[in-house]
């Protein structure tokens, strides 16, 4: 969360804690939705919000999400807005699990991992976000390829 301190000495304008709001979300994409509030020591204005929003955010901290609503998930987002195509080849999104919470942080499991743009990457960290509801908390997201079973074996069909 945002505290802003010395609140009582701030002018009082309709939507000025919105404004202040709308500059986190557009300077700190990472913790988008980030709760701003306005403190005062003084008077003791927006302690009650203030200590409210430390519980939330301790919620959404620790969120676990399943391994079964990711990946229903995933497929819906990517039927919404397909991974491009890289070099002519498509980047195939497989599965998506949880690893940890704190920071909140998963791990898609595809093909061509390296190959995964990172406009593609904040599309997906953004998603998440919003359809989980993870307002305010970095969201980490690892992409690993699966090993292949076959990699250095020989082609038995192929010498035939």
């Amino acid at each position: 969360m945002i505290g802003i301190s010395k609140w009582d000495l701030h002018e009082k304008r309709a939507g000025g804690i919105g404004k202040l709001h709308e500059q986190a979300d557009e300077r700190l994409p990472q913790v988008k939705g980030v709760p701003v509030i306005g403190v005062s020591g003084l008077t003791g204005d927006g302690l009650d919000r203030l200590m409210q929003a430390v519980v939330d955010i301790h919620e959404v901290w620790n969120k676990r999400v399943s391994t079964n609503q990711l990946n229903k998930w995933l497929e819906e987002t990517t039927a919404a807005h397909p991974p491009p195509a890289v070099s002519g080849r498509r980047i195939k999104l497989n599965y998506v699990t949880q690893a940890k919470a704190r920071p909140p942080t998963f791990v898609l499991f595809c093909a061509r991992a390296e190959k995964v743009p990172p406009a593609y990457q904040r599309y997906l960290v953004n998603a998440l976000r919003e359809h989980f509801d993870l307002p305010g908390t970095p969201i980490r997201l690892t992409l690993r390829e699966k090993d292949n079973p076959f990699a250095g074996k020989k082609n038995k069909r192929a010498r035939d």
